[in-house]
């Protein structure tokens, strides 16, 4: 599936009664809707499909061997993920595991190898992978059962990789429709209330309380689209779907895959083997192709599946009010410009009588320059990282390439923070640049950098598989002083030559500042100024933190794009609409908030 971002095309604009920027805008947000409801599949540069053959007609254009990686371990009621090896699975201590790049690694993305692998095209039944024995009476394997149990209660979920997709579990839910997630539990547990929590829902057995069921056993299917039109018969993985379910081995050597449940008494004090085995078989698909392979999951996930037509009302509303707002502005100038103008020259009124006094530098213009500089960074930043994922080329097949691209953006601009920063604290007459210069580089980055690092800590101290190692610190520093700094430095150097053109002078004796009623006050105005940006993204920003805390995939990237440029719409137009309306109470701080009185 691809979130493509727009097309070129024309439109009767001629038409539209309505103001030039807000029907663009309209157009553009009914584009970026329907290309996210009805694009198709994730094809992108650099993601090369891999051809899959059967053993006996294994080439060098095709390989035999389906590898199957596991990722970390999450949970919904955890904040802390874990790698695999983490907990007493089966391991596989040969294989290399794949190289991560710098967005899997700060996400906390933990990919490893499996002693699972199956033969294109090869069905299997009830493998055994390893039996892994447990003796309460010792310590360090008392801990293992222990820290597996604590895993069950907690509902951590496997996440599964095969051909660069997850592998996803399926089950029913109302109306006959299914609901695929990425991840399956490691098993559930029945407290001692007796009511079934989680997974155990599914399986009428798993009624004892105070009883942990552990799923041993999977039953895996591989989904292949065959190119019959090519030269050479070759297949392509398009989906890959798994069961979980639990059977207690009685024979490792007998292994038939039915039966009773493996329980795992709370209180247990003996000796426990665990069996752990899987099922694979592979199904030929003519329909799907590997191009839209995406499609089942991703239609399939809770957020997908929301009225559109939902959102684009809310769109629409939003940028009526938009429209709105730039009117009244725009009437309100209009007309108070007429009447000042038709005033007697030495009766001014409103904004007219602080006109000379806005500019004046703020008190803590230093801070000011700085927190613009960096602002502007963050916003160039966001606006190519969302358009870049708009188009489709940082989808959920391209692991990491999101946050990768957001830092090495953030590097790349730090000339445009240098740049803003200093030109803004020029035009404030400031005289300390080389200061200026330095804490827009180190101010604001080392906030979030220390930030991170007491959370990495606290991370590493509980053993949480996102913990970011020394070499991934050093690595960020090295970004950090090595790219980043020089560049500000260079900005700073450029912007320190220039400085803004105010219309007006400054008076040299500052106007007195009238009595403010409470609409006029900071505190109205900070919340009329967080209301209004919030409304826009207020629907974005439940289904982002839903995707980051449900640890799901997150997809509707057009959607954001529009909802991000209708944000700084609001953003600029609410600003205009405050200042406008502090400036008319004589008001001279607002444009600043702290100038010198």
């Amino acid at each position: 599936m691809s979130i493509r971002c727009f097309c070129m095309g024309t439109y009767p604009w001629s038409l539209w009664p309505t103001l030039p920027g807000l029907r663009g805008l309209l157009v553009l947000g009914l584009i970026l809707g329907l290309q996210t409801a009805s694009s198709n599949a994730f094809y992108l540069p650099g993601l090369a499909p891999v051809n899959f053959c059967e053993v006996n007609g294994e080439t060098n254009y095709c390989q035999s061997s389906v590898e199957l990686y596991v990722n970390r371990l999450d949970s919904v009621e955890s904040v802390l993920p874990y790698e695999y090896n983490t907990f007493d699975f089966c391991h596989d201590f040969k294989k290399q595991s794949p190289s991560e790049n710098l967005g899997q690694v700060l996400f906390g993305e933990r990919i490893t190898s499996s002693p699972y692998e199956f033969s294109f095209n090869k069905s299997e039944t009830c493998v055994k992978v390893c039996m892994k024995s447990y003796d309460t009476a010792k310590e360090d394997q008392k801990k293992k059962l222990d820290f597996l149990k604590k895993g069950i209660q907690l509902n951590y979920q496997h996440h599964w990789i095969i051909d660069n997709m997850p592998v996803v579990w399926c089950r029913d839910i109302n109306g006959g429709n299914k609901y695929c997630t990425t991840g399956f539990p490691i098993g559930c547990f029945v407290p001692q209330s007796g009511e079934p929590s989680d997974a155990c829902f599914m399986h009428p057995e798993f009624n004892k309380t105070n009883t942990y069921y552990i799923f041993n056993h999977v039953d895996i299917t591989i989904t292949y689209h065959s190119e019959n039109e090519v030269d050479w018969y070759v297949s392509k993985l398009v989906s890959a779907r798994l069961e979980p379910k639990s059977y207690k081995h009685v024979d490792e050597n007998h292994l038939t895959c039915n039966g009773t449940p493996m329980e795992i008494p709370g209180d247990y004090t003996d000796k426990l083997n665990i069996i752990y085995t899987y099922s694979v078989k592979f199904e030929e698909n003519k329909q799907i192709r590997w191009g839209s392979r995406w499609d089942y999951i991703l239609e399939s996930m809770s957020h997908t599946s929301i009225q559109w037509f939902s959102i684009l009302n809310s769109f629409v509303i939003v940028l009526f009010l938009t429209g709105m707002v730039a009117m009244i502005i725009l009437r309100t100038l209009h007309k108070d410009i007429i009447r000042y103008n038709q005033e007697d020259i030495q009766k001014d009124y409103g904004w007219k009588l602080v006109h000379a006094d806005v500019f004046r530098p703020p008190r803590l213009g230093m801070l000011l320059s700085i927190l613009l500089g960096q602002g502007t960074q963050v916003l160039i930043m966001t606006f190519i990282t969302l358009f870049l994922a708009c188009l489709g080329f940082l989808s959920p097949a391209n692991r990491g390439a999101l946050m990768t691209c957001s830092v090495v953006l953030w590097v790349l601009m730090g000339a445009s923070a240098g740049y803003v920063s200093a030109k803004v604290y020029k035009s404030f007459r400031g005289l300390k640049w080389k200061t200026n210069f330095l804490l827009t580089a180190l101010l604001c980055p080392g906030v979030v950098f220390v930030d991170i690092f007491i959370m990495n800590l606290i991370l590493w101290i509980e053993g949480s598989s996102s913990a970011i190692s020394f070499g991934t610190l050093v690595g960020i520093l090295a970004l950090w002083f090595g790219i980043s700094v020089p560049l500000t430095f260079l900005g700073a150097y450029v912007g320190s030559f220039q400085k803004f053109d105010y219309p007006v002078g400054t008076n040299q004796i500052p106007r007195h500042i009238p009595h403010q009623d409470f609409i006029r006050r900071p505190l109205f105005s900070i919340i009329i100024g967080g209301v209004l940006p919030f409304g826009c993204i207020f629907i974005q920003l439940f289904f982002i933190l839903n995707s980051i805390w449900s640890h799901q995939m997150y997809i509707m990237f057009g959607f954001l794009f529009l909802v991000f440029i209708i944000l700084l719409i609001t953003c600029s137009e609410a600003t205009i609409l405050l200042c406008y309306f502090h400036l008319c109470s004589e008001n001279k701080r607002d444009p600043g908030r702290n100038s010198r009185p």
